[in-house]
């Protein structure tokens, strides 16, 4: 018999057991965001931490989101067993598309409608991803309570430049 029969195939450090982690992609995605964010942040100036420009918090978040992700990657690659409940399972694509349509639709009705409008319906969209997502009294009091705190902090007390009411309604 041959040595060539003990060859396992799929071995090393890129096993299919280490693709099949949720924690490796956690890992791949939080480096993969926060480089994106440090490439995109470079052309703004850094200033420095008594005199900050534009630059030095999206590098500063996006560094740290690196090392996050480089801490969850060397925790996939030192543990060598794999348990049933860190493996990668079913993908809500459902979930998952409504999400980024509620950020989308944010995007595309916050200069017409205004935020009093655009942030409703981002909160409407997102929360019906959920499974246990049902339009309740309850949870129109918590979507008007966050919304106006919303206005009140970012808009009122911060000064960030959303229309409380868009272009279609003469704002």
């Amino acid at each position: 018999m041959s040595d060539r029969a003990d060859y396992k195939q799929g071995g090393g450090a890129f096993s299919s057991d280490i693709l099949q982690r949720k924690d490796f992609w956690s890992a791949i995605l939080y480096v993969g965001l926060g480089l994106g964010t440090i490439i995109a942040s470079l052309r703004y100036e850094f200033g420095s931490p008594s005199n900050m420009g534009p630059g030095f918090f999206p590098i500063i978040l996006s560094t740290i989101l690196v090392l996050i992700g480089c801490v969850i990657a060397v925790r996939v690659f030192a543990r060598n067993t794999v348990g049933p409940d860190v493996r990668l399972g079913f993908i809500n694509w459902k979930a998952l598309a409504l999400v980024a349509v509620s950020t989308v639709l944010f995007g595309l009705l916050l200069p017409y409608a205004g935020v009093l409008i655009a942030l409703p319906v981002l909160m409407l969209v997102g929360a019906a991803a959920s499974r246990h997502f049902r339009l309740e009294l309850r949870a129109i009091i918590g979507m008007l309570l966050l919304s106006t705190s919303t206005v009140l902090v970012f808009v009122i007390g911060l000064g960030v430049p959303m229309p409380l009411l868009g272009s279609a309604f003469g704002g």
